[in-house]
């Protein structure tokens, strides 16, 4: 899995990657598909404080591409609420991916 995560007017510290990197491991636990990852953490300067810290990511899994962003007036809420997204994401993909072998009807001749 490739993982990148970069700040836009913002410095990523090493607290702040672990924290991004713990986080993802919930969203590889559900799906071990992950090829791609790109986290870009951002700092707005927004006149008011809420909604100012955004976190957007993009995830390339095999077959599809996925993408959420959060926006919260604290970084790691943003990071919190970014990956609840992409979780919910993930699970109805694989859900969709999986091969659920239903029987075909047979048929009355």
């Amino acid at each position: 899995m490739n993982l990148t995560i970069s700040g836009h007017h913002l410095e990523v510290t090493p607290a702040l990657r672990n924290y991004v990197t713990s986080k993802l491991d919930r969203i590889t636990r559900h799906f071990d598909q992950v090829v791609d990852v790109r986290v870009l953490l951002t700092v707005e300067k927004q006149k008011e404080k809420e909604r100012r810290q955004r976190a957007e990511c993009n995830i390339h899994v095999k077959g599809n591409d996925m993408f959420a962003e959060s926006s919260h007036e604290d970084l790691y809420a943003a990071v919190d609420e970014l990956m609840d997204k992409l979780d919910r994401q993930v699970v109805r993909h694989k859900d969709k991916v999986q091969d659920h072998h239903h029987e075909a009807a047979k048929r009355l001749i």
